[in-house]
């Protein structure tokens, strides 16, 4: 199982479905669309891989005052890697205590 902390110092693409993103924004449990949720990745963030079929990630980590976490799939296309975001929440106190816990 990955687990590592992530901090990006380049440029990454992201791929998700519009749609999906109104409706978590929409959602008051979630609060946020993947376009907010792509600041996870400017900080650093605790990531583990979530399943294998498909493989899935979970990163855990900031937005504005709030800690969440996301689930994406690591894809590619003929411009290379994406990482494609398939959904988030805000984290649970099992999430937050693992991102204290390797902090």
């Amino acid at each position: 199982m990955l687990k590592l902390w992530y901090n990006s110092y380049t440029k990454m693409r992201f791929h998700f479905d519009e749609r999906k993103s109104k409706r978590l924004k929409a959602n008051p449990k979630r609060g946020i669309g993947f376009d907010e949720a792509q600041e996870i990745f400017s900080h650093p963030c605790y990531l583990d891989q979530r399943s294998d079929m498909p493989e899935q990630y979970r990163a855990i980590g900031w937005v504005g005052q709030r800690l969440y976490a996301l689930i994406f799939e690591v894809r590619e296309d003929k411009e290379g890697e994406y990482y494609h975001l398939v959904t988030l929440w805000k984290a649970t106190k099992q999430e937050q205590q693992l991102y204290e816990e390797h902090s």
